[in-house]
């Protein structure tokens, strides 16, 4: 039986029979592989997501891989068998932003698959076919359901632009983190260095790259040209400042609680940092990460831990919020 999962409120969710929508005119109707889960689902469930950036009642997942089934009009047929994955961001496609390509500041007001749109966490996705990328025929699909906060650092990667023989650092171990470390490792930097709370990452990380894996509460170097945190924490914002050079290139990724204090505005012009920050991935970061990833270059599956039925969606849930640091990747499997 074909299914979805359903939040009807925060912390109440049901499992319902899925009927697969019709793809109408410029959209496209996909088989989902697999679908992941991360710190925002779990603010879903929960209800403590921002107002505006939820709607109840909702399927939620927007991480995700999956296969071209169908078609609207106006679609090629030619993406039918395809696997793909897909944009979050349903942007206007007419606001200045949007035609400067920085979708994910539409000026339309937010719009996004599975947390305002329905998500992947059942059996099929239709969706408008522009958002789509497809992948390698020989795409592992179970990886690629990664690919979405993949291409939220693949964002951060290309406003960090840093350039082969520069120094560069990462504050976050999880998947983020994780995903920054081979981006920037692409790059050829002379040094990697990753920062976090968790040593038992320090092997997964020079796995993917790292030079150099300390603590916190170790003494940090301060002559960094790039960092890039993934942390989500007023303190790892702080701490990614801090490791860099005056004049140095810092990226945020996190999102802090609210109420957060953040960076010292006069640390910053006295050190003339430049400064970037990333919400989301708008279509040059995804079509940068699915050309890396069908390179070879990235490597997601060493993140996942679990592979769940879509039935137990709320022991998922439990499982990303377990604090357990066995707990990598969830991925549900419809």
């Amino acid at each position: 039986m074909s299914t979805a999962v359903v939040v009807e409120a925060p912390g109440e969710h049901r499992l319902i029979e899925h009927e697969p929508v019709r793809p109408g005119a410029g959209e496209a109707l996909v088989r989902v592989h697999a679908v992941g889960i991360c710190g925002s689902d779990r603010e879903v469930y929960q209800g403590n997501r921002p107002d505006g950036y939820v709607r109840y009642p909702l399927t939620p997942g927007h991480e995700w891989s999956g296969t071209v089934e169908a078609v609207g009009a106006g679609v090629p047929e030619s993406i039918v068998g395809r696997k793909v994955v897909g944009e979050g961001f349903r942007n206007c496609q007419v606001c200045d932003r949007c035609h400067a390509g920085e979708t994910t500041l539409c000026t339309a007001g937010y719009e996004e698959t599975g947390f305002t749109q329905p998500g992947a966490m059942a059996t099929t996705l239709t969706l408008p076919a522009r958002l789509l990328h497809v992948l390698p025929d020989d795409a592992d699909l179970t990886a690629a359901a990664l690919l979405e906060p993949a291409a939220c650092i693949a964002a951060a990667a290309l406003k960090a632009n840093a350039l082969p023989g520069e120094r560069v650092a990462v504050v976050g171990t999880g998947t983020l983190g994780m995903f920054a470390i081979q981006f920037l490792k692409a790059n050829s930097p002379a040094e990697l260095l990753v920062v976090g709370t968790r040593p038992d990452r320090a092997a997964l990380s020079r796995d993917f790259g790292a030079t150099d894996f300390r603590t916190r509460d170790q003494e940090l170097p301060d002559d960094f040209d790039v960092v890039i945190e993934t942390a989500g924490s007023a303190s790892a914002a702080r701490t990614a400042a801090s490791l860099l050079r005056r004049g140095g290139r810092l990226v945020l990724t996190g999102i802090p609680a609210p109420g957060a204090e953040g960076l010292d505005p006069t640390d910053l012009v006295v050190r003339q940092l430049e400064v970037h920050t990333v919400f989301g991935a708008p279509p040059a970061a995804w079509a940068h990460t699915v050309r890396v990833f069908g390179a070879g270059l990235l490597s997601p599956l060493p993140l996942v831990t679990h592979e769940l039925p879509l039935a137990e969606f709320p022991q998922a849930i439990e499982l990303v919020g377990s604090g357990d640091p066995k707990v990598g990747k969830v991925l549900l499997k419809p």
